[in-house]
């Protein structure tokens, strides 16, 4: 019988890892890239928040790791409305660092 902690770790790093391999494959947008970034991001909380139940008291160690992931996203979605209104889309193709 698999151990139900063993199961979440692994169910864990599974979400690392496809939100890795989706940030390296699927790069055309930059939402797509964010999205990803932001999965890999959830599935770090839910593993650091596993092994911090674990230990029982740090469990404020999390809350300031959600607390950055929530200004990271905040940041990136600035960037996607700005890069939107200047551009008119979000591919990467047409960015460019002479126009700037």
């Amino acid at each position: 019988m698999v151990n139900f902690s063993f199961l979440m770790i692994m169910c864990s790093l599974i979400m690392i890892f496809c939100g890795l391999s989706s940030f390296i494959s699927y790069h055309k947008h930059l939402l797509n890239s964010l999205l990803s970034l932001e999965f890999m991001m959830l599935g770090i909380f839910w593993l650091l928040s596993l092994q911090m139940s674990v230990l029982g008291s740090e469990i404020y160690f999390s809350l300031f790791f959600l607390t950055l992931v929530v200004c990271e996203g905040a940041l990136g979605l600035s960037l996607l409305v700005l890069i939107v209104r200047s551009h008119g889309n979000d591919y990467f193709k047409s960015f460019s660092v002479l126009v700037c």
